[in-house]
């Protein structure tokens, strides 16, 4: 009897012995449960940190790698600048030597001076052989409305392209560019239209496109040609225009402070500036380099003048005149001097809502793209030979 008791104590306390055992257990398998969710939950919170820092950090180096392409085009565009500066500076010290520490004799000054004005009137060398001029305007369409009281409209005056390019505005940078003039015409404001934005906003009316590039005007502390091409959507030259102290080019359009125009012979810059400030300027631009290749000072007044264009190297001039809502050629500038104002007829502009803000030749159609008050209008011109005068 005595040692069934100690074998029921004993299993008692083995029995006690093995629960507490499985309760300590149980005890440490929570705890490692509990230790391996915090570590889930850290792992978890370390890798959705890893992959934010990952993709923070590929967004720094996509920004860093348009900042380089930023500076690199910068550099280039710096590059160019002072390779043009140098060509200039060349230019000078070739045609203006060192002035000489000795007295020189009053006559060879003279004939210095004399030599001077006769390479300023040397003969323009044509690129095409165009003689036609303006005898009178034919017809006047009126195609709509659309945009602000200034603007520019054209097309690609180089070639019989469809495309029409909207310029709304005098400093935007956004042209709105219709596939044809038949979307142009049917559409509601701009909706029919592409969107081409420029990196850097124009100045005035006074754009041209040409052979797949915008020719703008930018201003800033200087005025800058720029060539900008349509088909890679890139600045592929620009040019400070070597002229200081510019004034606006018309009296009745001060936004305009250059217009470029386009003809048979290519590219034109139509300006003025203090030194000739009451007459306007014109200067034939390489359409490659964007280089001044000649200049000329005319007897065409800034006063009154709203816009101008430029036929076979011939400048025209358009003046408000007395009488509301007309307008007419009143200076004519020949850059071979083929032409006089007292040999030129005169041209009469229909009655039309405002002013000319803008007057663009387009040399495939013999058609002027003209921006009137917000208008847009197309004059179709009558044109003779010069020689016929």
């Amino acid at each position: 009897m005595r040692g069934l008791v100690v074998l029921v104590t004993l299993a008692c306390f083995a029995t006690a012995q093995h629960q507490a055992l499985i309760d300590y257990l149980e005890r440490r398998l929570l705890a490692i449960e509990d230790r391996i969710s915090l570590w889930h939950e850290q792992t978890t919170r370390y890798a959705s940190e890893l992959r934010e820092l990952k993709q923070q950090m590929v967004s720094q180096l996509e920004t860093l790698d348009k900042e380089k392409e930023t500076l690199r085009m910068n550099l280039d565009g710096v590059g160019t600048r002072v390779d043009r500066v140098e060509r200039e500076l060349d230019y000078l010290e070739t045609h203006n030597g060192a002035q000489p520490c000795v007295d020189v004799d009053d006559k060879l000054i003279e004939q210095q001076v004399t030599l001077v004005k006769e390479k300023q009137k040397a003969q323009y060398l044509k690129l095409s052989d165009c003689s036609d001029m303006i005898s009178s305007i034919k017809a006047m369409k009126i195609l709509k409305r659309v945009g602000g009281q200034k603007g520019m409209w054209t097309k690609d005056t180089s070639r019989a392209s469809g495309k029409v390019y909207i310029f709304n505005g005098t400093d935007e940078d956004t042209i709105h560019v219709f596939a044809t003039i038949q979307d142009f015409t049917r559409s509601q404001g701009m909706s029919l239209s592409n969107n081409l934005k420029l990196p850097s906003a124009w100045k005035g009316t006074g754009h041209v496109v040409y052979k797949n590039n915008v020719y703008y005007v930018n201003q800033g502390e200087e005025i800058m040609v720029v060539k900008y091409d349509t088909r890679n959507n890139s600045v592929t030259d620009s040019a400070v225009f070597p002229v200081q102290d510019h004034v606006p080019v018309y009296g009745l359009t001060p936004e305009t402070v250059m217009d470029l125009a386009v003809d048979e012979e290519g590219l034109w810059a139509i300006y003025a500036t203090r030194q000739n400030e009451r007459h306007i300027s014109l200067a034939k631009m390489d359409t490659n380099s964007l280089d001044i290749e000649q200049m000329w000072d005319t007897n065409c007044p800034r006063e009154n003048a709203e816009a101008a264009f430029v036929i076979c190297g011939t400048l025209y001039v358009a003046y408000n005149t007395k009488q509301p809502g007309r307008s007419r050629v009143q200076c004519v500038f020949d850059v071979n001097g083929m032409v006089t104002n007292e040999e030129a007829p005169l041209v009469y502009f229909p009655k039309r809502y405002g002013s000319h803000s803008s007057l663009k030749y387009n040399p495939q159609e013999q058609l002027l793209y003209a921006w009137d008050d917000g208008y847009q209008i197309l004059y179709k011109l009558i044109m003779k030979k010069k020689l016929e005068i």
